[in-house]
C-alpha cells in the first residue's frame, strides 16, 4: 500500500519587470524521497528545473506547473501559475527595498472627452503574488471592474467624476492616484448648478368660484418636473400671506447658476401690464394689495443670479380696473435668462375643461404633454401653443403667449453639474428636504395584542395621506376595524371638488388596500405637532362584546409644516416691512400683439363663449368706474367648463 503525495504549498503567480529574478516554490509531503520537475507548457520541461524551488530570470510571460512524484511512481501536479513579464522600462521605478508588495508602475490619467466617446483607464502594478485590482468612481465601488484596464464605452454625465484603483495582494493594499474623467463642454452644452420648482394651485376660494383643474394639474406637473431633476415643492390653497411666505422660502433655494421654475394655476388678472395671482382669501372685489405680483416674483428670482427663470401661468389675464394704482417693479439689467409662458394672451381668459373623470387646464394639459422634451424651453412652449391652437374647445377663445429674453439655448432637461459647488448643493438639499420628508412607517401595538401599521404618502407638499392597516390580531379578538383622527382637526378640503379616486389610486398601489386612510390638507397652517389618534374597534370572541382601544402618536410637523410659513411671513414683515415692487421687467413678446391701451368692452360676453371659472372675476370695466355702480358693475359673467362644451357642440 502506498501513501498519497500531498502538496502543502503551491507556487504563486507573479507580475515582474523583464529580467527580474523570480523564485517559484512548491512544498509536498509523501513516503520516501520526492522528485520534482517543472514545466512551462503542458509537455516542455524547464531545463534544470528539478528542485522544489525554481529560480530564473523572467524574460517573457509564461505559465508554470510542477510535477511531484515518489519512488512508487505516484505523482501529483501543483497549480498552474502565470509569471507575467512587463516591459523592462518601468524597472528603474522599483524601489531598492522592494519586498514584492504591490508597486504601481502606471497610474490612470485624467481625460477630457466628447459626450458618448470611449474612455480607457489603465493601471499597472508589480507584485508577488500578482496584485488584484478593484476600480472605484467617486469613492463608490464599481462591481465587476477588477482588471488592469477600465473601459467606459459611452461617457455620459453620470459617468463623469474621479476614478482610482485599489491594488492589493496578501502583503499590502495600495491606491492609485485619482484620475478625472470629464466631458468637454461644447457651445451648445448647458448645465445647471441645481434645478428648483415651486408649484402653487389655488382652487377653494373663500369669496370666489371654486376651481377644479389645479389639483391634478399641479400633481402631474410636479411628477414630470421631478423626472427632469427638479427639486419640487407643490402647494395647494394658499392665502396671500402663505403665498408670499412660500415664495420667500423658494427664493432661498435659488443661487448662482440655478434653474428656477414658478408655476401657478388659479384665479388671476392683469392690471396696467402687471399680472396678479389671486389668493384664496382675497376679498370681493379684490385689489392688487390682496394678490401676488408676478413681475415682483420674477424680479426677486433674478436677484438670486439664477441661470434660468421660468414662470408658467395657467390663469386669466382679463384687464381689470386699469385706473387703480399698480405695483411698481424696478427692472434689473437685461440678463437674458427669463421665460414667461402665459396660458392666454392679454385681456383674455384661460379655460379648464372636463376630460373624462378629471378637470384640466387646457394650457397645462398640453404643457404636461411636451415638458419632458430635451429642447430649448421656448421651443417646448411653442409646441404647447401649437397644440392648444388646434384644440376645437378653445379655438378663437384662448391662445398661448410666450415672452422671453433667453440668450442661450437652455432646456429644462439640461443636466445638473455638481462639481465646484458641493457645499452649496448640500445646504440646498437639506433645506429642500425639510418640505418633502415624510414621517417614517410605524407599527403600533395595542393592549389586546393587535398591531396596526401606519404609513404615509404626500399628494402635495402640504397634503398628506395616512394609511392604517391591521397587521396582526391578538388572541381572542375578531372583526377588527380602524378609524383615524387628527389633532388638531384638519379639513379635507378636496372633498369640495369631487372624488379623488384617481389620485388616491396612484398611492394605494404601494399600500395594498389599507383598512383606513385619512387625508390632511393645509399643513402650512399647522402651528403645533400633529397628533394622530388611531381607534381600533374589535369584537371579543368569548363575550361577543364590541370594544375599542385607542393610541395616539406625535408626528411633529410633517412636510411643509416644518417651514412654519405662517410665522416666517409675519416675522419678515415685522423686521423689514413689505417689499416695494417696481416697473415691469422688459421682455421680448413672441406674439405679434401690440399692447393696446385699456378699452371698455362692448358688452358682456355671450354665455356660450364666456370665460370659465378660472379667470379674474373682479371687473370688466376698464374705464373709470361709474359714480353709482350697480351691484354687478365690476363683476363679469362667469361660465364653467360645461358651458364651453355646450359652445363647441
Amino acid at each position: 500500500m502506498t501513501s498519497e503525495i500531498v502538496i502543502v504549498q503551491h507556487p504563486v503567480s507573479a507580475c515582474v519587470p523583464q529580467n527580474y529574478t523570480v523564485t517559484l516554490s512548491v512544498r509536498a509531503v509523501g513516503t520516501g524521497p520526492l522528485k520534482y520537475q517543472w514545466f512551462w507548457s503542458e509537455e516542455e520541461e524547464v531545463p534544470g528545473g528539478t528542485d522544489a524551488d525554481l529560480a530564473f530570470r523572467a524574460e517573457s510571460t509564461q505559465l508554470y506547473v510542477c510535477r511531484v512524484n515518489d519512488q512508487h511512481y505516484n505523482c501529483v501536479f501543483s497549480h498552474w501559475v502565470k509569471v507575467k513579464v512587463k516591459d523592462s522600462r518601468p524597472l528603474a521605478r522599483l524601489p531598492r527595498t522592494w519586498r514584492e508588495e504591490p508597486h504601481i508602475a502606471v497610474h490612470p490619467s485624467s481625460q477630457t472627452v466628447q459626450r458618448g466617446e470611449r474612455v480607457t483607464l489603465e493601471c499597472s502594478a508589480f507584485g508577488i503574488p500578482t496584485p488584484q485590482y478593484q476600480w472605484y468612481r467617486n469613492g463608490n465601488l464599481l462591481h465587476g471592474e477588477t482588471s488592469e484596464t477600465l473601459q467606459i464605452k459611452n461617457v455620459y454625465g453620470d459617468q463623469e467624476g474621479w476614478y482610482l484603483c485599489a491594488v492589493s495582494n496578501v502583503l499590502e493594499e495600495k491606491w492609485t492616484e485619482p484620475a478625472e474623467v470629464r466631458i468637454a463642454k461644447r457651445l451648445t452644452d448647458r448645465a445647471a448648478t441645481d434645478k428648483v420648482a415651486l408649484l402653487i394651485g389655488n382652487l377653494n376660494y373663500s369669496h370666489h368660484p371654486t376651481l377644479m383643474a389645479p389639483m391634478m394639474d399641479v400633481h402631474e406637473l410636479a411628477n414630470l418636473l421631478r423626472q427632469l431633476g427638479f427639486r419640487v415643492v407643490s402647494l395647494l390653497d394658499l392665502t396671500k400671506a402663505e403665498m408670499q411666505a412660500a415664495i420667500d422660502t423658494f427664493l432661498q433655494l435659488l443661487d448662482s447658476g440655478v434653474y428656477a421654475l414658478f408655476y401657478y394655476a388659479g384665479h388671476g388678472y392683469e392690471c396696467a401690464g402687471r399680472n396678479y395671482l389671486v389668493a384664496i382669501d382675497a376679498p370681493k372685489p379684490y385689489r392688487p394689495e390682496n394678490c401676488v405680483s408676478v413681475q415682483g416674483v420674477m424680479r426677486r428670482m433674478q436677484e438670486r443670479d439664477t441661470a434660468l427663470n421660468v414662470i408658467l401661468l395657467d390663469t386669466c389675464r382679463k384687464w381689470y380696473n386699469q385706473h387703480c394704482t399698480p405695483s411698481e417693479i424696478r427692472s434689473l439689467a437685461p440678463l437674458g435668462n427669463t421665460v414667461y409662458g402665459y396660458a392666454t394672451c392679454e385681456d383674455a381668459v384661460a379655460f379648464e375643461v372636463q376630460d373624462g373623470e378629471r378637470s384640466s387646464g387646457v394650457f397645462t394639459k398640453y404643457l404636461n404633454k411636451h415638458i419632458l422634451r430635451a429642447e430649448k424651453v421656448t421651443h417646448v412652449l411653442e409646441q404647447v401653443s401649437e397644440d392648444l391652437g388646434r384644440d376645437p374647445l378653445v379655438t378663437g377663445k384662448q391662445v398661448v403667449e410666450i415672452r422671453h429674453t433667453l440668450k442661450d439655448p437652455r432646456a429644462l432637461s439640461d443636466p445638473v453639474q455638481t462639481a465646484g459647488h458641493t457645499r452649496e448643493l448640500r445646504l440646498r438639499d437639506v433645506c429642500w428636504r425639510r418640505a418633502n420628508e415624510l414621517p417614517e412607517r410605524q407599527t403600533l401595538a395595542f393592549p389586546c395584542g393587535a398591531q396596526v401599521e401606519l404609513c404615509f404618502s404626500a399628494l402635495f407638499s402640504n397634503v398628506i395621506i395616512i394609511f392604517a392597516t391591521v397587521k396582526a390580531t391578538g388572541h381572542g379578538i375578531m372583526d377588527c376595524s380602524l378609524s383615524l383622527r387628527s389633532n388638531p382637526v384638519m379639513e379635507d378640503v378636496f372633498s369640495n371638488v369631487g372624488r379623488l379616486d384617481r389620485m388616491d389610486s396612484l398611492l394605494l398601489s404601494d399600500t395594498k388596500s389599507p383598512d383606513c386612510s385619512l387625508r390632511l390638507c393645509g399643513l402650512q397652517k399647522l402651528q403645533k405637532s400633529l397628533i394622530i389618534e388611531v381607534h381600533l374597534h374589535y369584537t371579543q370572541a368569548d363575550s361577543k362584546a364590541r370594544l375599542m382601544e385607542s393610541r395616539q402618536e406625535d408626528f411633529g410637523r410633517p412636510l411643509v409644516a416644518r417651514y412654519e410659513l405662517h410665522r416666517r411671513r409675519q416675522d419678515e414683515e415685522r423686521e423689514r416691512g413689505e417689499r416695494r415692487e417696481g416697473v415691469p421687467f422688459l421682455s421680448i413678446n413672441h406674439i405679434a400683439s401690440y399692447r393696446q391701451p385699456p378699452r371698455k368692452p362692448k358688452g358682456r360676453p355671450c354665455k356660450q363663449c364666456g370665460p370659465s371659472t378660472r379667470k379674474a372675476e373682479n371687473a370688466w370695466g376698464c374705464a373709470a368706474a361709474p359714480k353709482q355702480p350697480s351691484p354687478r358693475s365690476n363683476e363679469p359673467e362667469e361660465n364653467d367648463e360645461n358651458e364651453i362644451l355646450e359652445c363647441t357642440t
